[in-house]
């Protein structure tokens, strides 16, 4: 890799008075929603908790889990963690804003569930559907193995009822950041991963956060190419041993 990242870091900096007038072409800015026209659809509930901790108190809660009990996530919590990491929050003006922060408003990311064991969900590889609150089946069957060896053997990958899974379509921000927007993605990343974590604690669940991975063997499990299209970031989660 050589020194990649310390040239990335220099190269990215903005400077007063050589900010640069990319310019953004709306008739070339991305398609902001991906979506899987034919693929098997899940319909995911409506899901409220019962309880709403204090946010001091999941603060003080939180943990890295690594350790999970046998036990089915239910498609119900699932619901929930997916609109509460990152889904639709409300709309304004003609536009879709998230749970989750994201510069210009772009979501560029992707979420995807691996889901090992989560209760009336057949096991395999999802695309969470924002927009309509669905997932869409993109690979059927047990991936306990393929996902936990992409994760650099991490066995809490095949242990974990369900696995979240971000990609970034490195496009969306490009469009208006251009080689900015890559520091812009992992932030966002880094947004959606923590409301995941917050989240799951008010449900009595845990999570990890999973950096160490094959790029491109998640990418192949997701069927992406890697470079439009790539993953960014992963957790699990499920109920602490």
């Amino acid at each position: 890799m050589g020194k990649v990242g310390d040239e990335f870091q220099q190269r990215t900096k903005y400077q007063p008075g050589a900010m640069g007038d990319e310019g953004m072409q709306w008739n070339l800015r991305p398609e902001p929603y991906k979506t899987y026209p034919g693929n098997p659809r899940v319909v995911l509930p409506a899901f409220e908790p019962e309880r709403s901790l204090t946010l001091d108190e999941i603060l003080n809660n939180r943990r890295s889990i690594r350790d999970y009990r046998s036990a089915p996530l239910t498609l119900e919590h699932l619901s929930y963690l997916l609109w509460a990491a990152g889904g639709v929050q409300r709309a304004e003006q003609g536009l879709e804003f998230r749970t989750a922060p994201s510069a210009g408003a772009l979501y560029p990311l992707e979420t995807y569930i691996v889901a090992n064991e989560v209760r009336d969900l057949e096991p395999g590889a999802y695309h969470y559907g924002i927009r309509n609150h669905e997932l869409e089946q993109i690979r059927a069957g047990d991936l306990r193995k393929e996902i936990a060896a992409a994760a650099l053997g991490q066995a809490m990958c095949a242990h974990a009822p369900a696995i979240f899974v971000w990609t970034a379509i490195f496009g969306r921000s490009k469009w208006k950041y251009g080689q900015r927007a890559y520091r812009y993605i992992y932030l966002d990343a880094g947004h959606i991963a923590q409301n995941l974590a917050l989240a799951a604690v008010n449900l009595d669940l845990g999570t990890c956060q999973v950096g160490a991975l094959f790029d491109d063997e998640v990418n192949k499990l997701l069927d992406v190419d890697g470079v439009k299209e790539s993953v960014i970031y992963m957790s699990v989660v499920g109920t602490p041993a």
